[in-house]
C-alpha cells in the first residue's frame, strides 16, 4: 500500500508542477531573476499552506508528531545547497521539474536528470572519503525544529511556545505574502 500511495502522490505533484508551470526552465530562471513571481507565490502558498495542515492535524491528535522526520543539519548541507542553487539558476531546472520536464519530451531535461545521476553516483564513491570532513559536522545539535513538535525526540528553537502556534503564524505569514506579491514585477 505504501508504494501505490508513493506512486499516486508522485504522480500528483508531477501534474501540479507542470500544471503552474514549474516545468518550463525559462519561467524558473525568470523567478530566480525575480522577474516573474507566479512560482514563488505557488511555492511560499504550499509550503504556508502544508504547514499550516500538518501542525493542526499533529495538534488535534490526528497525525502523530512521531511521524515526522527531522533531518540533520549540517555544514554539507549547506554547501550542497549552493551547489543545487547554483545549478538551479543555470539551467531551471531542480531534481523534481526536470523529471516532469522529461516526461514532456524536452531534451534539455533529459541531460539535467542525467546530470544529476552522474552527480549522485559520484558523490556516492566520494562518500568514504567525505565522511570524517567538516562537511558533516552538525549545526545547532543536529536534528532541531523552528516549531515544537511535542515530543522529546528533536530539540525546538522556541521551547516554551506551542508548535501549532509557531508554525501557523509563519505559515500565515507566507500565505499571505503569497497573496500580496505581484504575479510580475513592473521594470523600473
Amino acid at each position: 500500500m505504501n508504494i501505490f500511495l508513493a506512486i499516486i502522490l508522485g504522480l500528483l505533484f508531477g501534474l501540479i508542477l507542470q500544471k503552474v508551470g514549474a516545468s518550463n526552465p525559462k519561467r524558473i530562471i525568470n523567478m530566480l531573476r525575480l522577474k516573474d513571481l507566479h512560482l514563488i507565490k505557488t511555492i511560499l502558498f504550499a509550503i504556508g499552506l502544508s504547514s499550516l495542515l500538518l501542525f493542526s492535524f499533529i495538534s488535534l491528535g490526528i497525525v502523530e508528531s512521531a511521524h515526522v522526520s527531522v533531518k540533520s543539519a549540517y555544514v554539507g548541507v549547506f554547501v550542497g545547497g549552493l551547489i543545487f542553487g547554483i545549478g538551479w539558476a543555470v539551467s531551471g531546472f531542480c531534481p523534481g521539474t526536470s523529471i516532469v520536464s522529461l516526461g514532456e519530451g524536452r531534451k534539455d531535461a533529459v541531460v539535467f536528470v542525467l546530470g544529476g545521476l552522474l552527480g549522485a553516483f559520484l558523490f556516492m564513491l566520494a562518500y568514504g572519503s567525505l565522511k570524517g570532513t567538516f562537511l558533516f559536522d552538525k549545526i545547532l545539535g543536529g536534528k532541531v525544529t523552528v516549531a515544537n513538535l511535542a515530543t522529546e525526540k528533536y530539540a525546538t528553537l522556541t521551547p516554551d511556545m506551542l508548535g501549532i502556534v509557531v508554525a501557523g503564524s509563519i505559515a500565515i505569514l507566507l500565505i499571505l505574502i503569497a497573496f500580496k506579491l505581484p504575479n510580475k514585477l513592473n521594470a523600473s
